[in-house]
């Protein structure tokens, strides 16, 4: 891994590998009366989000605390960036008070990528989400789900997604998820389909890794997983589809839709739903659908990705079994 985690794309099969591996270390410690772990006693932490989050804050969070991390939450709302102040003022800042990760979500894309390479900051940079391009660790976190259910726990340490098929519904235009899914799946050998209508598929995404269907009804049944997107209203400017209810009739997943899927397939949600528009209640509630679960895998990948940045040279959990066998390698 690099000192920072930027995009989807910069993980090598190895690197992503090595994130799953260590978020299986991690999930052990959910299981403890005391969930936490001393690895990052001492290292500060900002959390620094200019767009409004609820999962991915607190997920970060969480992580951060469970790893002994000095935690610091900023918000754009009540700050000096709603009085005019730079993206550079801030960093400095921050650079002044001697933080030792940053991780940002920003509603421009590439702005993580800025604060990471311009030298305002000497501090490792984690991208919670930057406008329409990416969500690394959402991505990271989909495919830990994808591995301990199609695979196992156990069984799939070590192991990628060869030859799985995940195929993702709905906005692909504004998801920065189906964007950093494509990337990280693609790695990990996966086979991945987006399924769209035609005024949601982005523009040159015949060079993506990924095949294009404007049908669910004709990929369902060869599906190892289907992954259903929010449509974001809050980005976009134009009718991009009739109505609401034709869009659900065509591209939403019910009961009848879930049926025609095998019958080890999963359904996955990055949140927030919308009931009754691109899931119904019947599915979202179905053993099947894996979304909290996500959020719970969240916290184990997180905690994963800030032990791999910052975490040094001891192994990630002290107990009995060992750590993945590249871990100590990979930390000194």
């Amino acid at each position: 891994m690099m000192r920072h985690l930027i995009s989807a794309a910069d993980l090598t099969r190895d690197d992503a590998v090595l994130i799953l591996d260590t978020a299986e270390e991690m999930a052990r410690v959910a299981d403890r009366p005391i969930k936490k772990l001393p690895t990052l006693r001492g290292r500060t932490v900002v959390n620094l989000f200019f767009e409004d989050s609820t999962r991915t804050r607190i997920s970060f969070e969480a992580a951060e605390k469970r790893l002994s991390a000095d935690v610091i939450n900023f918000t754009a709302k009540g700050s000096s960036v709603s009085k005019g102040e730079s993206l550079k003022d801030t960093a400095q800042t921050l650079e002044a008070m001697g933080v030792d990760a940053v991780v940002i979500r920003h509603g421009a894309s590439g702005a993580p990528f800025w604060l990471a390479t311009s030298g305002w900051i000497d501090a490792a940079v984690i991208n919670a989400g930057d406008g329409t391009h990416q969500h690394p660790t959402q991505a990271l976190l989909d495919a830990f789900t994808l591995r301990r259910r199609l695979v196992g726990p156990d069984a799939g340490l070590g192991q990628d997604l060869a030859g799985r098929r995940v195929t993702i519904v709905g906005d692909i235009l504004h998801s920065r998820v189906a964007r950093s899914n494509v990337d990280l799946l693609h790695t990990l050998g996966a086979h991945v389909t987006l399924v769209a209508p035609p005024t949601l598929v982005p523009v040159g995404v015949e060079n993506w890794p990924c095949e294009v269907s404007f049908s669910l009804d004709k990929v369902l049944d060869r599906s190892d997983a289907v992954m259903m997107l929010r449509v974001q209203r809050e980005r976009m400017n134009a009718a991009y589809f009739p109505t609401e209810r034709e869009y659900a009739r065509r591209y939403g997943l019910d009961g009848e839709r879930m049926a025609k899927m095998p019958a080890d397939a999963i359904v996955m949600h990055p949140g927030p739903m919308v009931r009754g528009m691109e899931i119904t209640a019947e599915v979202a509630d179905s053993p099947r659908c894996t979304v909290v679960e996500q959020v719970t895998n969240g916290v184990s990948v997180r905690m994963a990705v800030l032990y791999l940045l910052l975490g040094g040279n001891e192994p990630a959990v002290a107990q009995n079994r060992p750590a993945p066998a590249s871990e100590e390698n990979h930390a000194s």
